[in-house]
């Protein structure tokens, strides 16, 4: 083993779970520890990022949201296997520190950390704890959240960590904001992976009713789904707006930086890209995200007057005009809100996560 520290980190199968992971995973390695990856299947795909030396132990992963009666019904066995697999492992590999990232495959780390006293904690990337970082919040050394405030248990603490970013997110941390003019201004329209419809149907018909001498100046990036293209272009097109439409922007921190407006969901990580660069943005949160999360997501950035938050029940072209138009026209007032939305960043989230890993390691009682 070599005598180095090993962290083992826990994360469920989504991006939203894995990125954070992968960053605390890359600075650890960095510091000399020995870094392990515990996932199921489908996180294991999103696990092409890590450094090459991370293992990647995989996890029969269970959840209670899918699947019928029967399968429901051996869902605690499943997880009960998979806790007695990870005692199994800590004690041939003791780990010095386990993290979790949330979702149902870190139940089998965390659980045989706390059941074997391991130093522990649990990074929540949302403003709302998912289910699996509940129930496992008082049973931590630590609850590190990744928005601020977020809606803890009574009687847990949390410390504000904020959520890592990707290294082309830092490089424009605090680009220059060039505020609204009589000159070429770019909106950027960023639908998160899930449900962008609403965006697809609403913003092309808000941006075509803005005052004349807004529009002409106005250049739209637009991510739409395959199945909304076509008629976003046409809609675009018909109000003669200069949009650029894509499926996905590979360059969304570049983009972020140049723009002079967002308008966005309200996912994590979407949340602490605008905060780190510092935009102005409308949020309208993804209205079918578990315990609405997306809206808690938003709290921040709209309390510090950085966003404001549009609840996708209520919109609507004429409301969303409004909004737009308001940014796009009072320059003095997005430069505060980009102001303020530095206020909110946290680009040394993965550092205040490495302190919190080494601090547990030091204290250790194990």
């Amino acid at each position: 083993m070599g005598g180095k520290p090993l962290l083992l980190i826990a994360a469920g199968g989504t991006g939203g779970h894995m990125f954070p992971a992968q960053a605390l995973a890359e600075a650890m390695v960095r510091r000399g520890w020995r870094v392990k990856l515990s996932t199921d299947a489908r996180g294991a795909r999103y696990a092409g990022g890590f450094p090459h030396v991370v293992q990647v132990e995989e996890v029969a992963s269970a959840t209670f949201a899918r699947g019928g009666a029967a399968a429901k019904a051996m869902v605690p066995f499943r997880i009960l296997g998979g806790v007695l697999s990870a005692v199994a492992g800590m004690l041939r590999d003791r780990p010095a520190v386990v993290v979790g990232f949330g979702g149902y495959p870190t139940i089998p780390a965390l659980a045989a950390a706390w059941l074997l006293r391991r130093p522990r904690m649990i990074h929540e990337q949302n403003g709302v704890l998912g289910r699996v970082n509940r129930v496992f919040a008082r049973r931590v050394d630590r609850v590190a959240c990744g928005t601020w405030p977020t809606a803890l248990p009574e009687g847990v603490a949390g410390l504000h960590t904020g959520n890592p970013v990707r290294a082309a997110v830092l490089e424009r941390a605090a680009a220059g904001y060039i505020p609204p003019g009589d000159y070429p201004m770019s909106l950027l329209v960023i639908g998160g992976s899930q449900g962008a419809r609403v965006l697809s149907d609403v913003v092309p018909d808000a941006v075509a009713r803005l005052p004349e001498g807004v529009r002409r100046h106005l250049r739209v990036a637009h991510q739409a789904r395959e199945e909304d293209m076509a008629r976003v272009v046409a809609a675009y097109e018909a109000a003669g707006i200069v949009a650029e439409v894509q499926p996905f922007f590979r360059d969304i921190p570049a983009r972020l930086a140049e723009a002079q407006l967002v308008v966005s969901r309200s996912g994590a990580s979407s949340v602490a890209d605008i905060s780190v660069i510092g935009r102005p943005a409308i949020l309208i949160p993804f209205a079918a995200a578990t315990g609405d999360h997306q809206t808690a997501n938003a709290r921040g950035l709209v309390d510090a007057g950085a966003a404001v938050v549009m609840p996708e029940n209520l919109l609507d072209p004429d409301g969303l005009a409004a909004q737009l138009g308001a940014v796009l026209t009072q320059p003095d007032r997005a430069v505060a809100m980009a102001q303020h939305a530095l206020g909110q960043g946290r680009p040394d989230a993965t550092e205040r996560l490495v302190a919190l890993v080494e601090e547990l390691a030091k204290g250790k009682t194990a």
